[in-house]
């Protein structure tokens, strides 16, 4: 297909995608924050790791004072904060995508091998699994965080290892329905191995459920993120992320610098928003109980 027909074509596409009730809103909300963290590095006018003194708490360029140079403004060290805003969004959409993979790859594992297989396994790891479940996940996630030390890397896994509970419970239970389905029974019955049986008619079974939660987990990851950020024991400064540009700025909040605190904020509800709406829309789309089929 040209690039004309295929411009001519999307008009169509569009009218088709709100007929079968798709999310637009939130879907072009996360495909342009995706875009910006994607070419962050052409996208930005500043460094946004160096400041000017000389430019230091300049408010958005519609205010006065504000210029067309900085145009969300600057923060106390005299850095831009659209830039820092745009490289903010790749540090939440990598820390945010990587750790619910690495959970979801995880947690679907242990729980299909805890359905499928029971006894002593599924007792072993559901007795971790409610262990874990039991404690406070932010607090969990600070008390690992503050020993580890804080780096991008550290905080995917530790994030990847206080939610993986999540999707092994859930896992669980869509397994123990499946293996009494007719269909494993054969397979059983034809001299299937337990691995085979696991990977070729349970897991693409169970996918939908994963990858529905992991919509859903996405927003609770990204907020996790931004208070460890916010506390001190997320990504390290001066790399730019949303939570530790709010902890930067809570001191001038008072002052009247609202910028360097609303806009960040605003960045994260829109990123959380649009994933729980769209985790909102996948559950009820790829579930026939929702659908009243």
């Amino acid at each position: 297909m040209s690039a004309r027909a295929a411009v001519l074509a999307f008009p169509g596409r569009l009218a088709s995608f709100r007929r079968e009730g798709w999310p637009m809103v939130p879907i072009t909300i996360l495909a342009v924050l995706a875009l910006l963290a994607i070419f962050a590095d052409v996208i930005v006018p500043h460094d946004p790791q160096v400041g000017l003194l000389g430019e230091r708490f300049r408010p958005p360029a519609w205010q006065q004072g504000g210029s067309a140079t900085h145009l969300l403004g600057t923060d106390h060290v005299g850095r831009d904060v659209l830039s820092r805003l745009i490289f903010g969004a790749r540090v939440s959409m990598v820390v945010g995508f990587t750790a619910v993979i690495f959970a979801g790859v995880v947690g679907t594992v242990l729980g299909i091998l805890a359905g499928y297989l029971g006894g002593w396994v599924d007792q072993v790891i559901m007795r971790v699994t409610d262990a874990w479940l039991a404690l406070p996940a932010l607090t969990f996630a600070i008390f690992l965080a503050a020993i580890v030390g804080p780096s991008e890397m550290n905080i995917v896994i530790i994030l990847g290892i206080v939610y993986w509970t999540r999707y092994a419970r859930v896992v669980r239970g869509e397994v123990l329905s499946l293996k009494e389905r007719d269909y494993v029974r054969l397979a059983i019955v034809a001299g299937c191995s337990k691995r085979t049986i696991m990977r070729r008619h349970i897991l693409p079974n169970v996918v939908n459920s994963a990858i529905v939660l992991a919509t859903l987990m996405l927003g609770v990851v990204i907020v996790t993120e931004a208070a460890l950020s916010f506390l001190g024991v997320g990504v390290p400064p001066p790399k730019p992320a949303w939570g530790l540009m709010l902890a930067d700025g809570k001191k001038g909040l008072m002052a009247g610098y609202w910028w360097l605190t609303v806009l960040p904020g605003i960045c994260i509800m829109l990123m959380v928003l649009s994933a729980n709406l769209i985790g909102d829309w996948l559950r009820v789309k790829l579930d026939p109980q929702l659908r009243q089929l």
